[in-house]
């Protein structure tokens, strides 16, 4: 067998073609170029080790195609927990999937692990890499696999699990899938030697020493086993892995910009917003400057919808469980639901029930309460569209590990749309909904779109194949006549129906999911919902579910680290502030306040003992678009100077252009100041 150099020595050029295999080979025999890692089989990713037969099709896996980073990124962390036993034989294992550009790696060892520890840590699997030792694969049956792994107690669990794992959500399916169990064994690449082993569903790279220099251990973290607090808490060591030392000098360049835009540390220093350990984890409350930033978004996400005909509703933030069995969220969405509260029951004296009690929830999503508001009366064909929107409060049990700032929290508001259409109505509307979606996203400052079509999973749905087709093409139709990029997500659907999501990308390149766009042929039908058609039959309405921003939360948390806390006039909290050069000017910059303060303006005069240098700095630093500084030229002259945020300055500006320039920024909600 060939042992592959590192890839970044490789001269890679155009990706390598599939090939119709006509003898009986293994993937080294039919990939030449360096780049390639794996290989896809019949659909299933293979180790280039794998053995071909005539008539397979062999489509190589490149090192930096999706495919090719995870197994890269899965390699390194099996690197990683051989590193750590290699210093510590008693770490017990848990698991080590790929991540979005890295891998993590669970353990449970008798003392935490600490940033210090990453170094020591580092060396070892250094010295691993340069080995080159081989991942070697093997089939073993349950009763071999519990032998040779009986001190592991988390793998046994795994194995336990067989063909469940595909469905866990915390990364199970990487050690185990399907009805085969396999062991990776990491081997000397010329006697054979085993070194270590781990519990793996695989591929990986043909080699340690494929994993190159363009690696890094960032942090460690703890974690539940399984993402369950109910399972013991391991110790988790991050990394991040490329195909190249100048790729991982890139990703770290990133992350370290995206930590001065982190959101949570901008929030407390602008005195945006906070989460009180005395409301609990998930629950942000906005402080005033907060609650203008949000305030403005939804003022403008709510002109939008009146503009294009949506009606506002409202709908209360509790109900009754049979509401959620109806729509089916109980069914398949109540492990993201807060417990019930069981309510309504009465007792006489001696404490005999007299009336039962019911469980109420916590909404978790607002389309039933929309539902019952298109069922309140007779709808006829000629009300269709029906638009209903709401900014709708919803709760959502997330568990405390994946909790995040804004960006993943317990009680968030959705700027939620339901509309309902006939069948002719279906395609033009959904269009319609993208087309609208991506206007009022470039409104925000948001310009870098695209689309990502998310299709059925069986196992997770309800419905017939037939509608869940046709309501998938019809989606895919639409997102290719946008001219936008289309990505596959497959099984990625809601239970009720297939989406279309919008994938935005920020001012640093990061993506973030924000609208979506929903089919759905089921819930109308689970509510009874009818229209009079036009030949005056009764008909089922379709339903169309759109979020354009998500949350309002996590869309606060985007545009706050897309702008780095320094957000166009038109969002900032504070838009103008009066500096005065003495005291003696304060009068003259009050006038010119007020006048900006009557045109709806947030502005004010800083009437501090701070010296004006000071006042400066203090505001750049609070971001604030507009610092109106006046002295006796400016007085005598009737004009201002304006001081901006990246610290140049514009003198001498007569009053009246000043006033002019902030409110027209504003009015029109210009990026530029």
């Amino acid at each position: 067998m060939s042992d592959p150099v590192a890839p970044e020595s490789a001269a890679i050029t155009t990706a390598p073609e599939p090939v119709v295999v006509t003898e009986a080979t293994d993937g080294f025999g039919i990939f030449t170029d360096r780049s390639v890692v794996a290989m896809r089989v019949g659909g299933e990713l293979r180790d280039l080790a794998y053995r071909l037969q005539p008539g397979d099709i062999a489509e190589p896996v490149t090192i930096g195609s999706p495919d090719g980073l995870a197994i890269l990124r899965h390699s390194a962390a099996h690197v990683l927990a051989q590193a750590v036993q290699s210093i510590n034989p008693e770490a017990r294992l848990g698991i080590g999937p790929p991540i979005t550009d890295g891998f993590y790696y669970d353990f449970d060892v008798a003392m935490p692990f600490t940033t210090d520890d990453l170094a020591a840590l580092s060396k070892a699997m250094d010295r691993i890499i340069r080995q080159g030792q081989r991942f070697v694969r093997r089939v073993v049956t349950e009763a071999e696999a519990r032998a040779e792994l009986a001190a592991e107690p988390y793998k046994l669990e795994l194995i336990g699990l067989k063909g469940a794992a595909d469905e866990g959500a915390d990364g199970e399916s990487v050690e185990v899938g399907g009805a085969e169990l396999t062991i990776y064994d990491n081997v000397d690449g010329k006697t054979g030697e085993v070194y270590w082993k781990d519990l793996c569903r695989g591929p990986h790279l043909p080699n340690t020493r494929m994993i190159g220099n363009g690696w890094s251990l960032t942090r460690v973290a703890a974690a539940y086993w399984r993402g369950s607090e109910k399972n013991p808490q391991l110790q988790r060591i991050y990394g991040t892995a490329w195909p190249s030392k100048d790729a991982l000098r890139e990703h770290l360049g990133r992350l370290e910009e995206a930590a001065k835009r982190d959101h949570r540390k901008l929030g407390v220093e602008l005195d945006l917003f906070s989460f009180p350990d005395e409301i609990g984890s998930g629950l942000a409350v906005f402080h005033p400057k907060g609650g203008i930033v949000r305030a403005e978004i939804e003022n403008f996400m709510r002109e939008r919808l009146l503009a294009n005909g949506y009606e506002l509703v409202y709908s209360p933030h509790i109900t009754k469980g049979q509401l959620f069995e109806t729509s089916g969220h109980l069914q398949w969405y109540e492990e993201g639901m807060f417990p019930a509260m069981h309510l309504d029951e009465e007792r006489d004296a001696e404490g005999n029930i007299t009336k039962q009690g019911q469980n109420y929830y916590l909404k978790p999503m607002n389309c039933p309460f929309h539902n019952l508001i298109f069922r309140a009366r007779g709808r006829s064909y000629r009300e269709l569209p029906l638009r209903l929107a709401e900014f709708g409060t919803v709760y959502r049990y997330e568990k405390s590990g994946t909790l995040s700032g804004l960006t993943r929290v317990r009680g968030l508001t959705q700027d939620d749309a339901h509309i309902y259409v006939t069948p002719e109505q279906v395609k033009g509307e959904v269009a319609s909904q993208l087309q609208f979606v991506l206007e009022t996203l470039r409104g925000y400052g948001l310009d870098d779109f695209y689309l990502e079509l998310s299709t059925r999973n069986p196992e997770k749905s309800f419905g017939s194949d037939d509608l869940w087709d046709q309501a998938t093409e019809t989606l895919r139709e639409v997102a290719v006549d946008s001219g936008l990029e289309l990505v596959p997500d497959p099984g990625g659907a809601a239970f009720y129906g297939p989406k279309i999501s919008v994938q935005a990308r920020d001012a640093i390149g990061r993506t973030w999911q924000l609208s979506t766009v929903q089919l759905d042929f089921n819930q109308p039908e689970r509510f009874a919902l009818e229209y009079t058609a036009s030949d005056g039959t009764r008909q089922q309405p379709i339903m169309i579910h759109r979020a354009l921003l998500g949350s309002i939360e996590r869309f606060f948390a985007i545009l706050l680290e897309h702008y780095a806390g320094a957000f166009p006039a038109w969002l900032a909290p504070e838009q103008v502030v009066g500096i005065p050069v003495a005291e003696d000017y304060a009068d003259y910059l009050e006038g010119v306040v007020a006048t900006l303060r009557s045109a709806g303006v947030r502005a004010h005069v800083d009437h501090s003992d701070d010296r004006m240098q000071k006042k400066i700095r203090t505001h750049t630093t609070g971001k604030v678009p507009y610092l109106l500084i006046a002295g006796a030229d400016d007085v005598a002259n009737g004009a201002v100077s304006f001081r901006f945020r990246d610290g140049t300055q514009v003198n001498g500006v007569p009053v009246e252009q000043a006033i002019a320039r902030i409110t027209t920024a504003i009015s029109t909600r210009s990026a530029e100041l």
